[in-house]
């Protein structure tokens, strides 16, 4: 539990997740501003349903993808590497979701993009 809170805090302190998703053989990669719930051990980014991750994802999808910070020092290197499910969110967890988005980056309000965890 203590290297959950550990990699939690750390998340909080990060903000840019890099996801992938595979269909049909194809792998796609994607970068995006998240929030991370430590509760739900969760990512929330925001990507429009027209971009080929979005589309490759599906209503639901498996994915994979990793957090790094940009150290100048290879010593201080850091990173979590992940593997789960990524799904649209719709209705009340949506607008929940986006509420938490929005405070973190408040110039998301200004985007229609469907949230996705």
């Amino acid at each position: 539990m203590e290297t959950l809170i550990a990699i939690s805090r750390w998340l909080a302190k990060q903000h840019v997740v890099t996801w992938c998703v595979q269909q049909e053989g194809e792998l796609w990669c994607a970068n995006a501003f998240y929030l991370f719930d430590a509760q739900k051990v969760a990512f929330y980014i925001l990507t429009e349903e027209k971009t080929r991750h979005a589309q490759m994802s599906g209503p639901q999808a498996a994915v994979a993808g990793t957090v790094n910070g940009q150290p100048k020092t290879v010593a201080l290197i850091r990173g979590v590497q992940f593997k789960g499910e990524i799904r649209r969110l719709e209705g009340e967890e949506s607008d929940l979701a986006r509420k938490a988005y929005n405070r973190r980056f408040p110039v998301a309000r200004m985007l229609s993009a469907p949230v996705w965890e």
